[in-house]
């Protein structure tokens, strides 16, 4: 192998180390005690390496919402294709699954995107995550838009159902952490994955679902969830 592009390789699989070990940080001692220090010694470089890769704490946060956000996009993309050779429902699938498939990591973007823009630390680069987001949005939005052209969905604005589908997360990812329903709910992940079935039909005229069997529900969730 080439040793420039050997290097490169090194260099960017170290960049990768290093994201993952701040996400690793983040979840178990929230945004508010993690440093530097604490990235490099988890990776097991010095301080000063961290920085030939990112030029502050905020740009690795950063990237950790800017390649969430793209692989959202990924699967996105992925399923309008899907949807145009006749699987109607695998946008929504893939916005509630990509979401929803880890609350806690959810959570922390939603906290970590809310306090980078009140301290107006990234402005360009919260720029790109929202064009990106946006992007994402208008994608469904045709989706939307066709099936409501076909009659499959009840005709409303089209930004209804992408903003209904983000509510809809975000509730779900609170109540998923919610100390106050914490002795109510019994099965979270059961409840994950019918927040998630409704998401995935809500404004469904159709009457697609009208012969599908119902599935039983068995207590600790449904086999195959994600949701842990």
């Amino acid at each position: 192998m080439d040793k420039a592009k050997e290097k490169v390789q090194r260099f960017r699989a170290r960049e990768q180390r290093i994201l993952d070990a701040a996400l690793e940080l983040l979840l178990e001692h929230g945004e508010e005690k993690v440093t530097v220090e604490q990235i490099a010694e988890r990776v097991d470089i010095g301080k000063g390496t961290i920085y030939k890769h990112f030029i502050s704490k905020t740009e690795i946060y950063m990237r950790l919402l800017m390649d969430y956000e793209k692989s959202l996009t990924e699967r996105i993309k992925s399923a309008v294709a899907s949807a145009e050779k006749g699987d109607i429902t695998a946008p929504a699938r893939a916005y509630f699954e990509s979401r929803m498939a880890d609350p806690a990591k959810d959570r922390l973007f939603q906290r970590l995107e809310e306090k980078i823009i009140a301290l107006n630390l990234a402005p360009e680069m919260i720029a790109d995550l929202h064009a990106i987001r946006n992007s994402n949005a208008e994608a469904l939005n045709r989706v939307f838009e066709r099936r409501m052209e076909e009659g499959k969905l009840k005709r409303v604005p089209a930004y209804f159902y992408y903003s209904t589908y983000w509510a809809l997360v975000q509730g779900a990812v609170e109540l998923y952490h919610s100390r106050s329903f914490a002795d109510v709910i019994e099965d979270r992940e059961g409840l994950m994955e019918f927040i998630m079935d409704v998401g995935v039909h809500i404004g469904d005229v159709s009457g697609r679902r009208a012969g599908e069997q119902e599935q039983p529900h068995q207590p600790g969730g449904t086999p195959g969830s994600s949701f842990g």
